[in-house]
């Protein structure tokens, strides 16, 4: 203000107030931009307007003749049932916290029979035992915060999780990268994860004792029960002398809308895991080893052994058409490999039909097949010379189908209230699935979420 003044009072300085003049003009042009700014920014919208709180569970059985615990035969009966709660929590306009947190309490007739010796039936491995193996708890807490750039073309996010149940304890650390291009048309997106868990090795019962410095024998289980066939019962038996496991992946996403009614998605996906693979309480039995009976129950000639590391790839593709207003064609389709030997195949289409402005039901199918591991045999057909084996049928050939159906409530205005909690979905849907191999499976689930004023 100052040399403004100066400037006036010198009537013979005018190039000097030209001089003076622009970087006014300058600042103040500075300034305005800087108020509308502030002004776009006040007004700019949120990514998360308020917070949201899902509450989600479903309920899951299944059974089949084929449980891994007993090496290939038996009953697989399971049923489990998962209530979990996800909140929402928007920070500020560009970023929002989520917190992920569910319970999973499972009753298990086959894991039931890590220890088919201490229920007060006879053992086999086609009935339950009623011991303390038969059921457990697994919880899982997983934290994820995401980052929106001011125009909503870029998104960053971070993810925590931890999980625990009782022969395992995983800590899991991830992110991903999502750019939008051409008017939000396109996007490229990464993401990579890393699960460092430790598992609390549990082997099936009557191989305990054949641990260095075990009974061997002359344990209880031995002397008080009677054992049949094979007397001179010797598995080929040795701890596993690490117990961790280590998995990582990373995957690439690239997403097209292709016209007015068709979207476009591809996914290429890479896993590296090291470490503990085998599953300690699965039991093997060999074509080459006399059988050993307690009741009806024959006792392992070894547990699962599997190679330290497993690498695997999928590709997948979705393609979404738009029919009408009230029906949409969801369709999916994946490829899958492995080193273990596994290929497999997925397709899958969902139908989404619109009943009403607020009513949506969704029949849906999915189909799979898949070849067996190199190391697979079912009950009884490995040799002990063999390096690695296993009886899971997860790692057998067999085709699936699993028929779906759906159907979700929605109000955007969340008309229903209860408290301060705005009902903004609900959302239920059944699965059946079947395997060649005879199991069979179902799962019903549901889940609300609400908005919170």
């Amino acid at each position: 203000m100052e040399e403004k003044q100066g400037a006036a009072a010198d009537a013979t300085d005018r190039s000097m107030k030209r001089l003076l003049i622009l970087p006014c003009l300058i600042f103040a042009s500075f300034t305005v931009n800087a108020q509308q700014a502030d002004s776009v920014k006040q007004f700019k919208k949120r990514v998360l307007e308020s917070m949201e709180v899902s509450l989600i569970t479903s309920y899951y059985s299944q059974d089949g003749d084929n449980a891994a615990v007993s090496g290939g035969i038996g009953t697989e009966k399971l049923t489990d049932f998962t209530p979990t709660i996800v909140v929402a929590i928007p920070l500020n306009a560009d970023d929002i916290l989520t917190v992920d947190a569910g319970i999973s309490a499972y009753t298990s007739a086959s894991s039931s029979n890590v220890n088919p010796f201490d229920g007060n039936d006879e053992a086999s491995p086609f009935h339950a035992s009623s011991g303390a193996s038969s059921s457990d708890t697994w919880v899982n807490l997983t934290t994820t915060y995401s980052h929106s750039s001011d125009d909503r073309n870029s998104i960053w996010s971070g993810k925590f999780s931890v999980s625990s149940e009782y022969d395992y304890f995983s800590l899991g650390f991830g992110g991903s990268y999502a750019r939008l291009f051409n008017e939000k048309n396109t996007e490229l997106s990464i993401h990579a994860n890393a699960f460092f868990d430790t598992w609390n090795a549990i082997y099936p019962y009557e191989l305990r004792p054949f641990s260095p410095g075990g009974a061997g024998l002359d344990h209880p289980l031995f002397t008080l029960n009677t054992i049949t066939g094979n007397q001179d019962y010797a598995p080929l038996f040795v701890p596993f002398d690490n117990e961790k496991r280590n998995s990582y992946s990373a995957g690439i996403g690239f997403s097209q809308i292709l016209s007015p009614n068709l979207q476009g998605s591809l996914a290429l996906d890479f896993v590296l895991q090291d470490g503990l693979l085998s599953t300690p309480f699965q039991r093997v039995y060999f074509s080459d080893f006399e059988a050993s009976y307690i009741n009806d129950f024959r006792l392992a000639d070894n547990n699962e052994q599997l190679p330290g590391t497993r690498f695997k790839v999928a590709i997948g593709g979705r393609l979404h058409y738009y029919v009408n207003e009230r029906v949409v064609l969801r369709s999916y389709y994946r490829y899958y490999t492995d080193d273990w030997g596994i290929q497999s195949h997925t397709a899958s289409l969902e139908v989404p039909v619109k009943l009403s402005m607020k009513f949506t039901v969704y029949p849906s199918y999915r189909f799979y097949n898949q070849t067996a591991a190199d190391y697979f045999a079912p009950f009884a057909e490995h040799v002990s010379t063999s390096a690695f084996y296993t009886s899971d049928y997860d790692l057998s050939e067999f085709n699936a189908n699993q028929f779906g159906i759906g159907v979700t409530y929605t109000d955007i205005f969340t008309n229903f209230h209860l408290w301060n909690f705005g009902l903004k979905t609900i959302d239920l849907r059944f699965n059946t699935y079947k395997r060649n191999t005879g199991l069979t499976s179902s799962i019903i689930s549901g889940g609300f979420t609400f908005v919170v004023d």
